[in-house]
């Protein structure tokens, strides 16, 4: 049988719109066999994911994302094949989580300046038990009509240079990097063309995280056309790192971001999957 993987994906443990269950059911239905649950600084779909996927037959990944500080500039680190129980990653995560927190009050105060009142409040009853991201304020400022679409809230709100942006230093790219490996993950650099930064940046950047213990970059991700595809191919080549795939599917309504709706891994590269226990 020929195994289909998207290895990033997120659910409503995050800023996902399916539940862990129905984001497996999903996947199914999209003809994916091996998929990593990814969420944001946070593991606690995977429980729910893992019956869903143990019911359908297909292998789950224990997976995350986590978002780290690097030269001011902030990356996202995926973390393949963890143990979500470790300690170590179990604290990083609880300091992730506050930080979280603590950015989404500073946005919530920041728009009310702006004649948004009560915007935290709300986005906590949206995220519910899941951990709240600058998506679950684009949503509330689309639900109450305050912009247009998804992409006017970051675009008028809360990117870089907006009256609602929070700067926040989360943990370094070496420390995140520990805590996926002391977990017995791997580590995978996301979705590196995304951060628009220029090839000489990433490359050092890379040489930092394979030091500390990376293993791996997002080659194939689903908003990335082919000529990405081949300038993340060069940075696995040049840095000697595993190749991973992956949609970052968010919700349905996404049709560029579906699940497994992915283009081949490069022939020349070494899939991360040849690292994951048989």
């Amino acid at each position: 049988m020929t195994l289909r993987y998207d290895l990033h994906c997120h659910s409503t443990a995050s800023d996902g719109a399916l539940s862990p269950r129905d984001l497996v059911s999903r996947a199914f239905e999209q003809g994916v066999n091996v998929l990593a649950l990814t969420d944001h600084d946070t593991v606690d779909g995977l429980g729910e994911a893992r019956l869903q996927a143990q019911q359908l037959g297909i292998r789950l990944i224990n997976g995350i994302e986590l978002s780290c500080t690097h030269l001011n500039q902030c990356l996202h680190i995926v973390g393949l094949n963890i143990d979500p129980d470790h300690p170590g990653l179990r604290e990083g995560l609880s300091k992730q989580q506050a930080l979280r927190d603590e950015r989404a009050k500073r946005i919530a105060d920041k728009l009310a300046k702006k004649g948004i009142p009560g915007v935290y409040e709300a986005v906590l009853v949206n995220a519910g038990k899941g951990e709240i991201t600058r998506t679950h304020f684009a949503e509330y400022l689309l639900r109450q009509a305050y912009v247009n679409s998804m992409q006017e809230a970051f675009d008028r709100y809360l990117n870089k240079g907006q009256p609602a942006y929070v700067s926040t230093t989360w943990a370094s790219l070496e420390e995140v990097v520990s805590w996926i490996v002391n977990a017995g993950g791997i580590a995978v650099l996301a979705h590196p063309l995304r951060y628009k930064l220029s090839n000489k940046w990433i490359n050092r950047a890379l040489a930092v995280f394979k030091e500390a213990g990376g293993q791996g970059i997002e080659v194939v991700n689903g908003r990335g056309s082919l000529e990405e595809v081949r300038l993340a191919q060069q940075f696995a080549e040049r840095h000697q790192l595993v190749a991973s795939t992956g949609s970052d599917f968010h919700a349905p309504d996404s049709p560029y971001l579906e699940l497994g709706r992915l283009v081949e891994l490069p022939a020349t590269l070494i899939p991360v999957w040849s690292l994951f226990p048989n």
